[in-house]
């Protein structure tokens, strides 16, 4: 059996089936996170519509994102009146509004509207002649939808937001801590691990509050709660915290470099392993210690994982796909499981993906085990199908989003759903993956997945009688 790490990007020029969707999908994500925010989005319908139905199939809830709606004629003549008629509307429709990211998308970005150019001509003339006093923030996004995905789309709207808003005045004494593209159960998960710290942190973004209530006598509407305020006190903070390479590193890296606040990258707190190290880093960066309690929560944890691996997780052949830090931080989970994960897809074209340095951890926790596992950069849907169907690949489990459910269903593998998005379990978006919480929860899901399996297919099923 050849065994070890190959890395390679997908043959294929074509795409059949994405992993992803568009950059202008990860600022919109983005633009609900902060209050008093909506985002409009510079391109057709569409780049809208189909974003805010993945939104609420997700998440269950409507968010409100604008567009400018752009036809024939803007793409041939020109759309910037669209974006100016769009800010107007907005600024009159709703009275609390103070941001609007404008938001790039591929037709106006090949055509070669100026966003950054209207902006500067909104703020000299409608909003000091029809709105005087009031404060509204135009910030461009740039986010062409033929290169990158909704993960590089994030990344930028992160930055453009951090450039846009802060401002150097007096430390804060607060740590900022980038979530990347989580769930808010994540986000309930690290603000617990860093309450249990004493540590104050401004936690970009609060999306908590995306659940949001039935109320008799009041109408809720789900949406973030980072403030201005928030945004622009990060240049006065001890220190940066960006919990993913791909997903807000950027804007750590420009607080560094603008405000001297130190950036700290990684590490994706998934799995006892990496939480470890994230306790780790946080101790190190603020100087609080770790207290008895996170210990206690460690230890349940791996009590519960050590129920589960030996008997039923180990040597279990996993793929998975999605997002590099999602994916990676899964493999190496997995290898602590003492599961085989065969196949990871990165689903875009990001070249700085072959270089990380997780990959080559990877390769050193992959030395003392006896199987090929294969990373496939700029991936597809037909990567993994291809595999399975026509060059024999067994796998027992798939880790993924809800995109890739049919391959599960037609090959009649067990697949658990993580990610973004999933839409065809229930409530999986208030459940962490993150800290012990997180890696204890996700082993369970994986078990018990793994356990329906063998009782639908009767396959070892009285195995699980032993117990």
């Amino acid at each position: 059996m050849s065994c070890g790490i190959e890395i390679k990007e997908k043959e294929r020029a074509g795409v059949i089936n994405p992993i992803f969707t568009c950059q202008p999908a990860g600022a919109q994500f983005v633009s609900i996170g902060v209050k008093d925010c909506i985002g409009l989005v510079h391109g057709g319908q569409g780049c809208v519509m189909f974003v805010r139905l993945i939104f609420s199939q997700h998440f269950k809830e409507s968010f409100e994102i604008a567009s400018s709606s752009l036809h024939e004629d803007g793409a041939v003549f020109g759309a910037l009146n669209r974006v100016e008629e769009g800010v107007d509307v907005l600024l009159m429709r709703y009275p609390d509004v103070k941001v609007i990211p404008i938001i790039s998308t591929c037709s106006t970005e090949v055509i070669g509207d100026d966003i950054d150019g209207v902006i500067r001509k909104l703020n000299d003339g409608l909003l000091k002649e029809k709105y005087p006093g009031r404060e509204v923030h135009l910030i461009p996004v740039h986010t062409p939808s033929f290169k990158g995905s909704q993960i590089s789309g994030y990344d930028v709207a992160v930055e453009a937001f951090v450039k846009h808003f802060a401002k150097k005045s007096e430390p804060n004494g607060k740590l900022n801590l980038i979530t990347g593209w989580v769930n808010p159960g994540d986000v309930t998960e690290i603000k617990h691990i860093l309450n249990e710290m004493e540590i104050d942190a401004t936690v970009l973004f609060e999306i908590e509050s995306f659940d949001s209530p039935l109320m008799p006598a009041e109408h809720t509407v789900s949406h973030g709660e980072t403030t201005i305020e928030d945004l622009v006190d990060t240049a006065n903070a001890t220190a940066t915290l960006a919990l993913n390479r791909y997903e807000g590193a950027k804007a750590a890296e420009y607080l560094e470099d603008e405000f001297q606040v130190p950036a700290t990258i990684g590490p994706t707190p998934i799995g006892i392993r990496n939480t470890d190290l994230f306790v780790q880093t946080l101790k190190e960066i603020t100087g609080k210690s770790i207290p008895k309690s996170l210990a206690y929560e460690r230890g349940v944890a791996i009590d519960a994982i050590q129920d589960l691996t030996h008997m039923f997780l180990a040597d279990k052949k996993v793929a998975i796909y999605g997002s590099a830090d999602l994916v990676i931080s899964l493999a190496q989970f997995c290898l602590d499981l003492e599961m085989k994960p065969v196949l990871l897809l990165l689903g875009d074209d990001n070249t700085k993906y072959v270089k990380d340095p997780r990959i080559e951890e990877l390769k050193k926790l992959q030395e003392n085990v006896n199987f090929k596992m294969e990373i496939v950069t700029n991936a597809d849907f037909w990567e993994l199908e291809n595999r399975i169907k026509n060059e024999g690949l067994e796998l027992d489990l798939i880790l993924g989003h809800s995109k890739g459910r049919f391959i599960g269903i037609d090959y009649k593998i067990p697949m658990v759903r993580v990610g973004f998005p999933v839409y065809d379990r229930a409530g999986m978006y208030r459940d962490p993956i993150v800290g012990y919480k997180g890696a204890m929860r996700l082993a369970e899901l994986m078990a018990n997945t793994i356990f329906t399996d063998m009782e639908y297919k009767k396959n070892k099923e009285w195995v699980l009688n032993m117990w």
